[in-house]
């Protein structure tokens, strides 16, 4: 079953339900998915399409959340947070930083890379090899905390 297709019944479900938050959600992430086919130099959605687009309306909610607290504006800031608790349940589960710790210094073990001029060559390799399973700020941050102590 598509991306499109789960969100279709889900959102069937959450109207059932009288979900409001569930559905302006599912709706959003519709709207995301048919914008992007509608977009003439697009590639057609895959998998990893999928998850990409998701992680980045997960992402706006999240910063979004960030604004909202830093302006006192807890009312919205729980809104954006609930709905990026909707999204997270269609992504697959991100690693902890321990995990991802060792996996990046196992990649800059692989590279061969000895210090912070060799950071690019590393986030290139691990956000290809991490791709969906870690937060690009969190990879970065392992990557700089590892080069910089060696």
């Amino acid at each position: 079953m598509s991306l499109k297709e789960k969100i279709m019944n889900d959102m069937k479900d959450a109207m059932r339900e009288k979900n409001t938050i569930t559905l302006s959600t599912l709706r959003a992430i519709k709207s995301a998915i048919l914008l992007h086919d509608t977009d003439k130099n697009a590639k057609p959605l895959d998998e990893a399409g999928e998850m990409k687009l998701l992680q980045k309306l997960h992402k706006q909610r999240k910063e979004s959340a960030e604004i909202y607290q830093q302006q006192n504006r807890e009312e919205l800031a729980a809104q954006e947070l609930a709905e990026a608790e909707v999204i997270e349940k269609y992504l697959p589960e991100m690693m902890s930083n321990d995990t991802l710790y060792v996996a990046v210094q196992q990649i800059i073990r692989e590279i061969g890379a000895s210090g912070m001029q060799d950071m690019g060559k590393v986030m290139g390799i691990a956000n290809k090899k991490l791709a969906g399973k870690a937060d690009g700020k969190a990879i970065a941050e392992n990557v700089k905390k590892i080069l910089s102590a060696s």
